[in-house]
């Protein structure tokens, strides 16, 4: 394994520990719902979104600010090429985290739903290491994508398993 591989690996797996501790350290500490689970699981959908939308921000505030602001000049500074990146790759996993977040919560009782709840603020603080990560090197993105990625695989893992359940 080369230099670049070690790091990408010891930030891949330290996020995805990091990942595991933090959501079950929350499940463990957050109240059970009453409330039905897809309401439930529907009320931490803009938690997660937090991250996408400052980065939607970032990238809009610096382009009109900016020589990019007409996206088709190909006039972006290197900061901005990387949150571009970032949107783009928070966009791929919020939508995978909506995906598994939702199936999982149609087969959860209230008392397990709030792993829901977990994930997104694990999900949040997961986006914003990927993209503070990124933006010192892009090998430190490594601990926030592993993070979101494993945490999404996991929540999609669980839903279809509870699909073929019953």
């Amino acid at each position: 394994m080369s230099r670049d591989q070690k790091v990408v690996a010891l930030g891949a797996a330290s996020g995805v520990v990091t990942m595991l501790v933090a959501t079950w350290l929350l499940y463990t500490f957050m109240r059970s719902s009453t409330a039905d689970p897809l309401i439930y699981a529907l009320r931490w959908q803009p938690v997660a979104a937090l991250p996408l939308l400052a980065m939607i921000v970032a990238v809009g505030n610096a382009r009109a600010m900016g020589p990019a602001i007409d996206p088709t000049l190909g006039a972006e500074d290197p900061a901005m090429k990387v949150n571009i990146r970032v949107l783009d790759n928070t966009l791929q996993q919020f939508v995978l985290f909506v995906a598994g977040s939702m199936g999982l919560a149609a087969s959860l009782d209230p008392q397990q739903v709030k792993v829901v709840g977990a994930a997104a603020i694990v999900f949040v603080f997961g986006r914003v290491a990927f993209w503070i990560g990124y933006r010192i090197h892009p090998l430190y993105r490594a601990f926030g994508f592993a993070s979101t990625a494993y945490l999404n695989m996991g929540l999609i893992a669980a839903a279809i398993w509870f699909a073929f359940q019953g």
